[in-house]
């Protein structure tokens, strides 16, 4: 069953107030009827059941039956940074790595990023890929918003993810593999992902010098938004949860 994000200001009590396109969502589509039981979230790790006490076309009232911290996050704290790509390429990433179990998503710019800087548009951006980001997470049953982070320049990104115990540039040219990445104790996780054209020699270069190493993805070249989507999965299976208990 899909679960449904509550914000604090939906519920007083063990009442959930739920209106808008999720209320519509749950009335028309689903066709949910009083009696029926709802999964949500709080959105910070915590899952709630629910029973459908009232449901209009635009209005949802569920009673909370029992709550549980969530079972569906990963243990690993992972931060993915891609370079900026053509809209539509970003919103597929986002799609999918919020499913693959990403903490927090951060955009930035590099020598080669397309399209430019546009701090006008970034802002409209950002609200959309946080809707992509809720609507995903609702879709593969996590329980944890993913931080949206608005982009930033690749400097700013490199001093941002100071501190992380695993720091990851994958490049073309590495000849290191992941093969070599050790699980040890873990503060956080960073992958960093180029852009169409990968990082040039004085970008690795930077990074290596902020405590980054350079990994391969292969011998095969690929996509940027497919190079982000393959080191998640592949970093959540080595240090996260995806290869099992």
């Amino acid at each position: 069953m899909q679960k449904f994000i509550i914000e604090p200001d939906m519920r007083k009590g063990t009442t959930v107030t739920i209106t808008g396109q999720d209320a519509r969502h749950i009335s028309r589509v689903l066709r949910l009827s009083p009696g029926d039981s709802l999964s949500m979230t709080d959105g910070l790790g915590t899952d709630c059941t629910g029973e459908i006490i009232n449901i209009t076309q635009t209005l949802v009232q569920v009673e909370i039956t029992a709550e549980q911290a969530a079972g569906t996050e990963s243990p690993l704290d992972l931060t993915l940074c891609t370079a900026m790509l053509k809209h539509k390429k970003m919103d597929d990433i986002i799609k999918q790595a919020v499913q693959l179990g990403i903490t927090r998503w951060v955009p930035f710019f590099s020598g080669r990023s397309v399209p430019l800087s546009n701090p006008k548009k970034e802002v409209r951006q950002v609200e959309r890929w946080q809707t992509i980001a809720r609507e995903s997470l609702k879709q593969c049953r996590r329980s944890r918003l993913v931080e949206i982070l608005p982009p930033m320049g690749f400097e700013a990104v490199l001093d941002l993810t100071r501190g992380a115990t695993h720091k990851i540039a994958f490049w073309e040219k590495s000849g290191r593999s992941l093969k070599e990445l050790k699980t040890q104790e873990n503060t956080g996780t960073v992958i960093l992902i180029g852009p169409e054209g990968g990082f040039d020699a004085t970008e690795i270069r930077m990074a290596e010098e902020k405590g980054f190493r350079s990994y391969s993805l292969g011998p095969r070249i690929l996509r940027a938004e497919t190079a982000a989507v393959c080191a998640a999965g592949l970093v959540q299976y080595i240090l996260g949860d995806l290869g099992g208990a």
